[in-house]
């Protein structure tokens, strides 16, 4: 796709255009016919000519007449059937097949030369009506005719699906237009002169005929007008839609809008056309309107009289009671600049492998998609942890997940400064909220394009207007956004409504604004041209923000030509095929299923299966990613597939070296300098993009983290340990485990008391450094400036004060991170360290030294990680395994004291060591089936029957956990009957 850049359409946001303006089409170059096109022509008349008259001449005096001369008797069914009978069926069916092209020749001769540019279908005659197509434009492809006729490559899976519209003109189906922009004014006074130039020679060559016009049809069905198919039947190619729309835009149209995106027109409107237009639904003004009502006729009259001609050198007018129509964006408001990635505000750096205070730029500006990466290595750090300790793979690995160095520790840095958690949340509360409402309604979910997030406000731009949205939702600009403020937006709580738009993904940001594309809801291909290098990174970035979002149930994505390393991020998510073919017979088997699937359970989308009474099926979109190019044979094959894509939960995004794929429907352009294009769709956008470097560290940080690594898999990073003798006494000791106590320090003042708490509990639970960014970000998730941030870390220097050597005891190491000098000790470094010196070190070979150990351990533990945290603060805890870590080690040493007393027989000192671990580890199913053997061994059955009656009253409806019963049924066989008598 060429790399273009459109002139402003509305001139500045103010309203008024200071620079001219140019109305009229560009002079139009008409194409010469060549020996080629005869030879075709000739060609295309010998095929007409074998086909319908050869055939039938051949049949009539070769075969003959196949059926019986007279009424056949019922002995004649009893007869033998012979070869000769088998060649007379075999004739009908050929003089059937011959009717039936025949039908389809005169249809589209009848089309070509009446000048309708969509013919007629013949039933059941998909590739028959194809073919008979083709033949006839070549034939006529020496006349003025012949342009109308020939249909593009995205045609043809239409074509056989019944469907005669084009793949690319469905992508300027919506009303409400798609993707538009505030284009920018003209550069300078020399272009604005060009400009006119060219446009006084298109004026002189329009008047040689008489001015045509075009009003906008309705939708029919599903399809709907467009500037691209309205050129393509009337002016032979799609391409000078361009030329239509500079002739049109601004111009007051009869229901008082404007025309200001080429891809926003209505029903109703009427298009001036360049003077070579040609076809039946033109109108030629003054004289050439028959058929057409008074109506129509006083509307056209009156827009022709808003011509360039009309308007003196095409200024915008100014002063009417008629506002332009927006741009097909939320614009930002004033304050936006100011604010920072978690509003979903900050336009991202152009994604690259660059860095930013030593963390990489492509992490830091994509919110949405550090923040679903974030939440999935939380997810699969904790399943490793359980695994750990239930010694289900490999036997144990300790409790101590490695700790990343180099590059993955710079982009687990980056996820933490990026990610916009609350943001992931807020979206994937309001899309559930929203369909909720309609499903409540009994209304079906509307086609979505796209979202915008803008200022944490949330627009969707719908394909087509769908009426009234729910509160608290409103009508935005037009009726085809719908906007939830991010007020509104908050009260919105976790719904069990399945995620209506799973398919969206980030593509970039613009003036302020993140777009978020719904390729699932795209009429076809979207094809994204560029450099190798950067799609292979605009793809990765859309891979691992579908396999990790948090605003998605289920799906299925799978990667072609690239991303064989990416499937560790969700296995369950991505998958990786070997090359084109395998993926064609994948979608082509799955196509024909979701087909069936719809018909059998009645939907015509997979929409209308994702709310309501059929919300179980869930129908989960798949998505796919194709970075190599298809071949032409390919490219036609994907096109038939995905001209039925958008209604079956399938989407396309295919890479291309050329720029032009045939099928597109929405075509990008990728930059070297990192950004997106889309001048069709009226896009510009910075880029998000996944980098190969950024790849690699954060693939890294999901190998390192997968619980099935087993013991081959990374060794687990040994505890910061402290001196647990008499002789180790801190200097600075703070208490976590429970309510948060500092001994060893004065108290700081009032109003920032609560900052300097939390950020030393933050670098004491990472003993490895904290990164500056990282620290201002979880301190400040909203943002901060630099200045506020480095006055906070030298009060917590100042505060912590210096050993006695003279050593700071807040430092920062060779990166850059700020670290805690070893005289700075939490109950948490020792309860880790006892921990670890009772089952590896001395205790591993001297009971006594274990059970003095283990028994030290449990009595520094007080309660949850930081009990007494206030309300708002801490929240950064939610993305640390600690929060995971913590109760599994509590009850780890609960066990093992259990066991150690159990084995002298003391139950009850078995019990009260277990009790002390289920007011960390409440939920741990070990520790209470520990409970019930302890309780056992004291051979009091009444107490272990209260023990049982308490554990069925905790599981609630849910019941008790298989091992659970499995034990009670050991140990108390009747418990069913005494829990039910209790």
């Amino acid at each position: 796709m060429p790399r273009r850049r459109s002139s402003s359409s509305t001139g500045n946001p103010t309203g008024g255009s200071t620079a001219p303006r140019n109305r009229t089409p560009q002079p139009v170059r008409v194409r010469r016919r060549t020996v080629g096109d005869f030879v075709k022509a000739f060609l295309a008349f010998l095929a007409l000519l074998v086909l319908l008259v050869g055939v039938p001449l051949a049949l009539a005096t070769q075969i003959g007449w196949p059926l019986p001369h007279g009424v056949p008797s019922l002995d004649w069914l009893q007869q033998e059937i012979t070869v000769q009978t088998f060649l007379n069926i075999l004739t009908v069916v050929v003089w059937l097949a011959w009717a039936q092209f025949t039908a389809c020749v005169l249809v589209e001769m009848k089309a070509a030369l009446s000048g309708v540019g969509v013919p007629g279908r013949v039933p059941g005659a998909g590739p028959s009506q194809l073919l008979a197509r083709q033949l006839v434009a070549a034939l006529l492809l020496v006349g003025a005719t012949a342009a109308s006729l020939t249909p593009g490559l995205s045609q043809l899976g239409h074509g056989l699906e019944g469907n005669q519209k084009g793949t690319v003109a469905a992508a300027q189906q919506t009303p409400g237009g798609l993707f538009g922009q505030q284009r920018e004014q003209a550069a300078n006074a020399a272009a604005a002169v060009a400009e006119q130039a060219a446009s006084a020679a298109a004026q002189a060559e329009a008047k040689q005929g008489e001015t045509k016009y075009y009003r906008i049809q309705p939708p029919e069905g599903r399809h709907h007008d467009s500037l691209w198919e309205i050129a393509q039947r009337h002016l032979g190619d799609g391409r000078r839609y361009k030329e239509i729309y500079e002739l049109n835009k601004d111009r007051a149209q009869p229901d008082g809008s404007r025309l200001s995106e080429a891809s926003l027109i209505r029903p109703g409107w009427i298009m001036e056309m360049p003077a070579d237009a040609h076809g039946g639904e033109l109108v030629e003004m003054p004289d050439g309107a028959p058929g057409v009502s008074e109506q129509v006729r006083q509307q056209i009259h009156d827009y022709a009289k808003t011509g360039e001609h009309a308007q003196g050198g095409g200024h915008q007018q100014g002063g009417g009671s008629h506002a332009s129509v927006p741009a097909q964006r939320p614009a930002p408001d004033a304050g936006q600049g100011q604010r920072q990635h978690h509003d979903g505000g900050t336009a991202a750096t152009p994604a690259s492998s660059g860095r930013s205070f030593g963390l990489p730029e492509a992490l830091l500006g994509a919110p949405l998609l550090a923040a679903g990466l974030l939440g999935a290595l939380g997810h699969r750090r904790r399943q490793a942890l359980w695994q750990s300790a239930l010694g289900a793979v490999g036997g144990r690995r300790g409790m101590e997940p490695p700790t990343p160095t180099g590059d993955a520790l710079d982009v687990q840095d980056a996820l933490l400064v990026g990610a916009d958690p609350e943001g992931v949340r807020r979206l994937d509360r309001s899309l559930r909220g929203l369909a909720a409402a309609l499903a409540a309604e009994s209304r079906p979910l509307p086609v979505v394009y796209a979202a915008w997030l803008t200022g944490g406000d949330l627009h969707l731009q719908l394909a087509q207007p769908a009426g009234k949205p729910p509160a608290p939702w409103q009508t935005g600009q037009d009726e085809t956004f719908w906007m939830l403020a991010r007020a509104d937006a908050e009260q919105y709580e976790d719904a069990g409504t399945a995620a209506p738009y799973p398919g969206l993904v980030s593509l970039g940001t613009m003036d302020d604004s993140r777009l978020l594309l719904n390729l699932e809801a795209v009429p076809g291909i979207v094809s994204l041209s560029g450099r190798a290098a950067d799609r292979a990174a605009v793809f990765a970035s859309v891979a691992a923000e579908l396999a990790t979002n948090g605003w998605s149930d289920r799906m299925t994505v799978t990667l072609v030509g690239f991303g064989q390393g990416l499937t560790p991020l969700a296995p369950n998510r991505l998958r990786h095929l070997d090359g084109i073919e395998a993926l064609l017979e994948t979608m082509e088997a799955e196509t024909r299923q979701r087909r069936g699937a719809l018909g059998a359970a009645g939907h015509d989308s997979v929409l209308t299966g994702r709310t309501g009474p059929a919300q179980h099926t869930r129908w989960a979109p798949h998505l796919v990613l194709l970075a190599a190019e298809p071949s032409a044979e390919d490219a036609r094959r994907l096109a038939e597939l995905a001209a039925d894509a958008a209604r079956l939960g399938i989407g396309y995004l295919v890479g291309t070296e050329s720029g032009e794929l045939p099928g597109a429907a929405w075509e990008m352009e990728i930059t070297g300098e990192g950004r997106l294009l889309a001048p069709l769709l009226g896009l510009e956008l910075d880029a998000q993009m996944l980098p190969p470097a950024e790849q690699r560290a954060v693939v890294e940080l999901f190998v390192e983290a997968d619980p099935e690594s087993g013991p081959d898999g990374p060794v687990p990073t040994p505890p910061f340990l402290v001196d647990i003798s008499e002789q180790g006494r801190p200097a600075v000791y703070a208490r976590l485990v429970g309510p948060y106590e500092i001994i060893g320090l004065d108290t700081p003042d009032d109003e920032r008391s609560a900052l300097l708490h939390e950020a030393l509990a933050l670098l004491l639970l990472h003993r490895e450094g904290v990164h500056p960014r990282v620290l201002s970000s979880a301190l400040w998730p909203r943002g901060v400036t630099d200045d506020v941030r480095d006055a906070l870390v030298e009060r917590l220097r100042s505060w912590l004060g210096t050993d006695p050597d003279g050593t700071p005891r807040l430092g920062t190491d060779d990166s850059g991170r700020l670290t805690l000098a070893k005289s700075v000790v939490s109950d948490l470094d020792v309860l880790r360290s006892l921990y670890h010196e009772a089952t590896q070190g001395k205790g591993a070979d001297s009971r006594a030294v274990r059970g003095r150990l283990l028994t030290d351990a449990l009595v520094v533990v007080r309660g949850p990680l930081l009990a007494d945290r206030p309300e708002g603060r801490y929240r950064w805890l939610t993305h640390e395994i600690v929060d995971a870590q913590l109760p599994l080690i509590v009850a780890d040493i609960g066990l093992a004291l259990a066991s150690f007393h159990l084995e002298k027989g003391r139950a009850e000192k078995a019990i009260e060591a277990l009790d002390a671990a289920l007011r960390t580890a409440p939920a741990d199913e070990r520790l209470w089936n520990e409970l019930l053997r302890a309780t056992h061994a004291t051979g009091d059955t009444a107490r272990l029957e209260a023990l049982a009656a308490d554990l069925v009253g905790r599981g609630g409806s849910r019941g008790l956990p298989p091992r659970t019963e499995a034990l009670l049924d050991e140990l108390l066989p009747a418990w069913r009957t005494a829990v039910a008598a209790g």
